[in-house]
């Protein structure tokens, strides 16, 4: 299929980094949050294998932040999410499925608790900031949500650890996972949190100074030489085969928190307050009706633009598979479907066709590694 440009406007922003980028041979862009991120450099094989073995440098600002600060910021942040943050603390950054008041969900951000009255929600693809300030509205809820100049810079892989010392000193290696402190980089103050969406290892730089986060993005190829740093982006089939789930391709507004393997962020016994509560006790008293897996089909070759139905073998419908890529790890295509019972249980299997050609999909447990 022929590729077409995306036309940018004010609608679809770049980013601070987009130039340079592009200098260094972006060839694939999509859009997210309204903004552009980039989604190829060449060969997503060749690149996958490099974020395994090296350390990749990210352009996602595209991962923008809510801020929500005020005296009922804390109020307001519980209200939107399903995990009990009341034993929260500062430093922190916690994985949070959003839920609306039917208890589908709405994002499944990164909340990072900046102080007890001043949050960051770093969000997947959807506008969460209209959500926050539906809610804290009804709710009379005193609290400021904008959108910060935040435009986040992420280093992954193996060797990104040793990189990010050569820049910021050895305490950086001291961060725990999903910590997050201020670091100095020329005299300008970093947030840092040890984050990323890859399961290679890292580090995501939340840049507020722009002049200073495109000196740090020029320094970390300067210096990550040695470590035959790249340019790279969020991997399909590295996401894929880490069961990394993509809000609006995986999952959406549409599916439930349980349908999608979130129990463990699902705190009903506790005595906090959140959206669409009372719902989630009857959809966990009910049990559910589909379920988020992995399936594997044995050919090398799949285009996926749309989901795709999975059938039984009397040609009924069963589930869609929603996400999928050739893995070279398992020589064969993966993906994450939505199945529906009975049929979401390891070793089941269906049929999909694809370019009129019919294929058996096995299912599987998430994550294939």
């Amino acid at each position: 299929m022929k590729g077409f440009p995306i036309v940018k406007s004010r609608r679809v922003r770049s980013s601070p980094y987009t130039s340079r980028i592009e200098k260094q041979g972006v060839t694939a862009y999509t859009v997210y949050n309204h903004m552009l991120l980039p989604a190829a450099f060449g060969s997503l094989e060749d690149s996958c294998n490099h974020l395994k073995k090296n350390v990749q440098v990210w352009d996602v600002a595209a991962e923008r932040q809510v801020e929500i600060s005020g005296k009922d910021a804390s109020k307001l942040v519980q209200l939107m999410t399903c995990r009990d943050l009341s034993k929260s603390k500062i430093g922190r950054c916690y994985y949070c499925p959003l839920i609306d008041g039917d208890g589908n969900l709405v994002n499944d951000p990164v909340i990072l608790k900046l102080a007890e009255d001043r949050w960051w929600i770093s969000i997947a693809d959807s506008d969460v900031i209209f959500f926050a300030k539906g809610l804290a509205s009804g709710n009379n809820f005193d609290v400021e949500i904008f959108e910060p100049n935040v435009d986040i810079l992420a280093i992954q892989g193996p060797k990104s650890f040793d990189l990010m010392e050569k820049i910021f000193g050895k305490k950086i290696k001291e961060l725990k996972f999903f910590g997050f402190d201020y670091f100095n980089f020329k005299g300008v103050k970093h947030l840092i949190a040890r984050s990323g969406w890859s399961k290679q290892g890292g580090f995501e730089v939340y840049v507020e100074n722009t002049k200073s986060g495109l000196d740090l993005y020029d320094e970390l190829f300067k210096v990550g030489k040695e470590f035959d740093v790249k340019p790279g982006c969020p991997n399909l089939i590295e996401r894929i085969e880490s069961g990394l789930l993509s809000y609006g391709n995986d999952f959406d507004n549409q599916d439930n928190p349980f349908e999608c393997g979130f129990e463990k962020y699902v705190h009903l016994d506790s005595d906090v307050n959140f959206l669409g509560k009372e719902k989630l006790i009857k959809i966990k008293k009910d049990g559910i009706k589909k379920k988020l897996m992995g399936i594997q089909l044995d050919t090398n070759k799949i285009n996926l633009t749309k989901s795709l139905d999975i059938k039984d073998e009397n040609g009924s419908f069963i589930g869609e598979l929603r996400s999928a890529c050739y893995s070279p790890h398992f020589k064969k295509v993966i993906g994450i479907a939505m199945i529906n019972e009975p049929y979401c249980k390891a070793s089941m299997a269906g049929k999909l066709e694809i370019e009129g050609n019919s294929f058996t999909v096995k299912v599987c447990d998430l994550p294939f590694i």
